[in-house]
């Protein structure tokens, strides 16, 4: 026989299931009323571009959307003439440096976020931090490792037709980081010579670095301009990047958007010659200053008609003829036609 105990259990249980039951229903079953859809999780993956795709580089959804706004920054045209000048410069520079055919090509220049950028840096390389003295900021030049040897390699006399030795793991010797400043510094006085057309600047050499966090020229949200030169030796070379933050640009910035060396933006002849020509034709009030006195206040609120002023100037004294605050001639008063009149016999100011 069933006592109450058990009874009451049972009841328990049968409530338990039945409640069980119905929220399953209601959390698979839409709200009655409402039409709003439900995402599933592979519809939310592809939204927030988490998906798997076969483009490891594809990037899509709310990620595509942030990534594309992190550098959408202005081109400078100006800026491509200017590394063109560099080309050319580094070709002759390095040839009479190596004594050897040197070939310098441009690969590519980008906007990037400078904290992207120390992630992307491949090691070992030196950083050369380097200021421009005019624009009181600061750059970053980075020497990868085969262009490291390879220089190395061609100074101290290596034979052509055979390749650098590569000796990976150890830090680099005092001989070695001689021997790249050296190039560092050529190099930094052809970016001096092919800035100079647009604004004359000064590129100092700085410090030398092989830790890319001791190479902290700016804050990492910041963006910079990036120029990826390739440097050829016959069968040796490497690359060069060289990566000029945007503040560092800011004071030839608008220098640096002209299409053409000696563009003037906004800029119209016609309107120029329509302009002068209109304001010559401007007309302007002269006053005829005879004479000035200085009243208290007190006296100018007391006059009444009636009152006199008694001036310091005579027939012949010489008369002021000003346009506003600022004297232009000074003259003689005398009489023409029946009209006062003043003869300019002094010019003031050049006009």
């Amino acid at each position: 026989m069933a006592t109450d105990e058990d009874l009451l259990a049972a009841e328990w249980e049968s409530v338990s299931d039945s409640s069980g039951t119905d929220s399953n229903q209601l959390a698979n079953e839409a709200p009655s009323g409402t039409s709003e859809p439900v995402l599933n999780q592979d519809e939310i993956d592809s939204l927030l571009g988490l998906e798997e795709n076969d483009d490891e580089d594809l990037v899509t959804g709310i990620q595509a959307i942030v990534e594309s706004a992190m550098v959408s920054y202005e081109r400078l045209p100006m800026l491509e003439i200017v590394f063109d000048r560099l080309l050319r410069m580094m070709s002759t520079s390095l040839r009479n440096l190596t004594s050897d055919n040197v070939e310098v090509s441009l690969d590519s220049i980008t906007s990037i976020r400078f904290g992207d950028y120390l992630e992307t840096i491949p090691m070992p390389a030196m950083l050369s931090v380097f200021k421009a003295e005019e624009w009181d900021n600061f750059g970053l030049m980075v020497v990868d490792s085969g262009l490291i040897y390879s220089i190395v390699d061609v100074l101290l006399g290596g034979r052509r037709g055979t390749a650098a030795m590569r000796i990976e793991g150890r830090p680099y010797t005092t001989i070695e980081r001689n021997l790249v400043e050296r190039m560092v510094t050529v190099v930094l006085s052809d970016m001096s010579a092919a800035f100079d057309p647009v604004s004359p600047v000064t590129f100092r050499f700085d410090r030398l670095e092989t830790n890319p966090r001791f190479a902290t020229i700016a804050r990492p949200a910041n963006a910079a301009v990036l120029a990826r030169l390739r440097i050829d030796m016959e069968d040796r070379g490497g690359r060069i990047e060289l990566l000029l933050p945007y503040a560092t640009l800011e004071p030839v910035r608008e220098l640096l958007l002209q299409q053409f060396m000696g563009e003037k933006f906004g800029r119209d002849s016609i309107w120029e010659t329509h302009l002068a020509n209109e304001l010559w034709e401007t007309e302007i009030e002269l006053d005829a200053v005879l004479d000035q006195l200085v009243i208290s206040l007190n006296d100018v609120v007391n006059w009444k008609p009636g009152s006199q002023m008694m001036l310091n100037a005579v027939p012949t004294s010489p008369i002021e003829l000003r346009c506003g605050e600022i004297p232009l001639f000074v003259g003689s008063m005398g009489q023409k036609g029946g009209n006062m009149a003043v003869k300019v016999d002094k010019k003031l100011r050049n006009m």
